[in-house]
């Protein structure tokens, strides 16, 4: 290569590079305005100005009191309480350079102490940003609405520990619970026809639930029961028929053995089969006074009643569940007697219990001063930048 060009390449160089530094020293003086305003302060306030900056830039900061009146105090601090910049009894200020180290958002803010008057000033706000990529930087500042979380440590009486503590008690425990039939009456009752005996066409039977039994160990109670009324040998092998349904399915339902008229009282079954053809009685259920009417001749009254080959019916109304009871036939045939067959079962409730020892556990707290950090949220609106 000849000495001409190599020393042509080299000025070549030295200009680009010359260039280079022109720019960048150009650039770097490159100035943005922020805001410029004329700020009203009234009489004892204080007024806030909130912008955004971006790492690298140089803030630049000019005042003037128009008046020529001092301003209590100037500070511009960066967002939440980082002072950056602070003087007192001002009524002027040049320009103020303030090197940004990170993106965030500044507060100017403005005091006026004094309490009559109001202060009128001129501010004036600039940005040289680090590089042409920051020209545009956004500064303005909107406002959010944040959770902020302080933890406040208090020494407040507290549990601190517990102590267990076991006392012997007793109690009555169910060791058994079952259901009995018991049956009352299987009896057959001859009953005359109109013509016959005189006066033997009525006839009655009486049956006296068993009575409750109870103390502190033990119960027995009578919790339903039902009757059966049926006349000669068609109700006997409509009763049969019965019997044996009740062998094939009912036993293993009830848990316990019934008879059919069983079975009806303890609700597990709800009806029984009925003789369709046959010598027919009346028949009627009474209590005790007027089953006595009954066989005076007298007029009485029924808790149940029915004209037929046969009948029945179940009682669970707690009313029903003690006394004496009459049921009272009728013969309306002219010649021919009947035998009646009357049935009557109870269902018994048995309970018996047994007292237990067992210790009660109980736990207490111990109590004392202990120091507590609790959480405080609060919502708060905070500057941030677009």
């Amino acid at each position: 290569m000849s000495n001409f060009a190599f020393i042509y390449k080299e000025q070549m160089r030295r200009i680009t590079i010359l260039l280079f530094l022109v720019t960048n020293f150009c650039f770097s003086q490159q100035t943005v305005d922020v805001a410029e305003l004329t700020l009203k302060i009234g009489a004892n306030s204080t007024e806030e100005l909130f912008y955004g900056f971006a790492a690298g830039d140089q803030l630049l900061f000019s005042f003037e009191e128009i008046n020529g009146k001092e301003l209590k105090e100037i500070e511009i601090v960066g967002y939440p309480e980082t002072v950056k910049y602070r003087d007192y009894s001002i009524s002027k200020l040049e320009t103020k350079s303030i090197r940004v180290n990170a993106t965030g958002v500044y507060i100017f803010r403005f005091k006026n102490s004094n309490l009559l008057q109001g202060k009128t000033c001129k501010v004036k706000i600039q940005r040289i940003p680090a590089n042409e990529s920051l020209a545009s930087f956004n500064t303005a500042v909107s406002w959010e609405t944040r959770p902020d979380t302080t933890w406040n440590t208090i020494t407040k009486n507290a549990i601190i520990s517990y102590d267990t503590l076991y006392t012997p008690r007793t109690r009555k425990v169910l060791m058994k619970d079952e259901k009995l039939e018991e049956i009352l009456l299987d009896k057959n009752q001859r009953v005359h026809s109109r013509l016959g005996k005189k006066g033997k066409n009525k006839s009655n039977i009486y049956f006296t639930l068993p009575e409750d039994e109870s103390n502190s160990l033990e119960s027995k109670k009578v919790i339903a029961w039902a009757y059966w009324v049926g006349v000669g040998k068609e109700s006997n092998q409509a009763w049969q028929k019965n019997r044996e349904i009740i062998a094939k399915v009912v036993q293993s339902v009830a848990g316990f053995v019934l008879s059919p008229l069983g079975a009806l009282a303890s609700g597990t079954i709800t009806s029984l089969i009925l003789p369709k053809m046959g010598k027919e009685v009346i028949y009627a259920l009474a209590d005790e006074k007027n089953g006595k009417l009954f066989s005076e001749n007298s007029d009485y009254k029924t808790i149940d009643n029915g004209n037929g080959v046969a009948g029945y019916q179940r009682f669970i109304d707690t009313d029903l569940l003690h006394g004496k009871y009459y049921i009272v036939l009728t013969n309306d045939n002219f010649l021919q007697s009947i035998d009646v067959n009357i049935k009557v079962s109870a269902i018994i409730e048995h309970k018996k219990y047994n007292m237990e020892t067992y210790n009660e556990m109980k736990i207490n707290p111990t109590y004392g001063l202990k120091k507590i950090t609790e959480p405080q949220i609060e919502l708060k609106k905070i500057p941030v930048i677009r």
